[in-house]
């Protein structure tokens, strides 16, 4: 069984689903640049509409009214609230996030407000970026504005979604914003992500009772290989993806061997007390010794497995084992911050019905074996601009035309639905 008070929920996006990239005050954002930017994304699609979700937000709370949902995780654009990344909140973005966090609860839906989730001011990228150290500061300013303004209702914050991807998908591979290819010389946007989120930590304790947590995404290692290599490499990218976002949160410090401009008082900041670890799950990840000097590790497709659209296995085991491990390693409660798959089908979806139950059995199960799990987010409600994929990647539990903007419940929306009644 899962435990009493155990949260049913979706996640989404600001980016993702906002749209109106004019309006309200809002700034630009490094996705706005990014994604304008020629080869970027595919097809050439861009979030400047999206889901439409500004002026359809009641819309959408109606669905996750009809889906039976807990809580709603969305995130907050940082340039709506400050346009340039700092100085006073815009009036017009606080309104939109009052009216949806009002609505929410409304409905009796909790609202779990992301601080970040990866839409940077163009302004701040124009100053340096996350491999400044002022952007940290910003940012601690920017969550305590939010935390002025909604810190009285939003139940659950989380400071930071995937800083892994940030830092190694947008500063070192170059394929999401802003664009870097800079290999491990991107390590410095970790620890100022990481200094931000300890900032941003002790901004909302002063502003909300909420509880806190940050959102990382986790990957199972999968060594391919029995050499002392490959298995040196298995434990380079363990360092990287699954501890060097968690240990210093816990005050553990940074993974060994890692280099990283840490100043005097840093670690203290950054350990600031959370009170639960967010975990985006999606599959395990092979890892094989490294066939070139950029990387100390070479990323394997894992065969064996059915594959997602997106051409990830789906194994719900994975997620058993990482619950269970980082309750083994850590002993913090837990919330599956994401968990889903993209799949085109509609109204019928079996595959995404499939990995869903599959996968909030795995969680059942490592609840069984002693993980402290307190909540499921399923990613997402609806489709929406998956990011370098633009629109071609489905991830929604309603499918969304995204040239007439109606929304028509899959498959799975009923099933999900059906599913949490039965929990209760």
């Amino acid at each position: 069984m899962f435990p009493q008070g155990f949260k049913w929920g979706v996640s989404t996006a600001a980016y993702q689903i906002e749209g109106a990239v004019d309006e309200g005050g809002r700034g630009r954002s490094i996705w706005d640049t990014f994604s304008h930017e020629s080869g970027r994304i595919t097809n050439g699609d861009t979030g400047d509409v999206a889901c439409d979700h500004y002026h359809r937000y009641r819309e959408d709370v109606e669905l996750l009214s009809g889906l039976g949902v807990d809580a709603y995780r969305f995130s907050i654009a940082w340039p709506r609230i400050q346009p340039d990344g700092k100085g006073p909140a815009n009036a017009e973005g606080v309104a939109f996030y009052d009216r949806l966090v009002d609505a929410l609860l409304e409905r009796g839906i909790d609202p779990v407000a992301t601080l970040f989730h990866w839409d940077l001011p163009q302004a701040l990228q124009d100053e340096g970026g996350w491999f400044s150290r002022e952007t940290a500061y910003r940012f601690g300013e920017y969550a305590d504005l939010v935390g002025a303004a909604l810190g009285d209702r939003v139940k659950l914050w989380i400071t930071l979604n995937e800083p892994f991807v940030v830092t190694v998908y947008g500063h070192a591979f170059g394929m999401h914003a802003p664009g870097e290819a800079r290999m491990l010389d991107a390590l410095p946007t970790a620890h100022h992500q990481l200094l931000g989120h300890g900032l941003a930590v002790a901004a909302l304790r002063g502003r909300s009772a909420s509880p806190i947590t940050i959102a990382n995404n986790h990957s199972p290692v999968r060594v391919i290989g029995d050499s002392d290599a490959d298995r040196a490499a298995g434990a380079a990218f363990d360092a990287l993806q699954n501890r060097l976002f968690v240990e210093p949160l816990l005050g553990l410090g940074y993974p060994e061997g890692l280099q990283l401009p840490v100043r005097e008082g840093d670690l203290d900041i950054i350990a600031a007390p959370i009170d639960a670890l967010g975990v985006n799950y999606y599959n395990p990840t092979g890892i094989s010794a490294p066939s070139t000097d950029e990387l100390p590790f070479d990323m394997v497709v894992l065969d064996g497995y059915p594959m997602t659209e997106f051409g990830w296995p789906v194994v719900p085991e994975g997620l058993t084992e990482l619950l269970t491990d980082l309750h083994t390693r850590y002993g913090r409660p837990m919330y599956v911050t994401e968990s889903g798959c993209a799949y085109e089908a509609w109204p019928e979806d079996p595959d995404r019905i499939a990995y869903l139950s599959g996968h909030v059995e795995a969680v059942r199960t490592a609840i069984a074996k002693g993980a402290d799990v307190r909540g499921y987010f399923v990613w997402s409600i609806l489709d929406n601009f998956e990011w370098a994929e633009g629109y071609d990647k489905r991830f929604g539990l309603v499918h969304v035309d995204f040239d007439t903007q109606v929304r028509t419940p899959r498959a799975s929306y009923r099933w999900y639905r059906d599913f949490i009644a039965g929990t209760r």
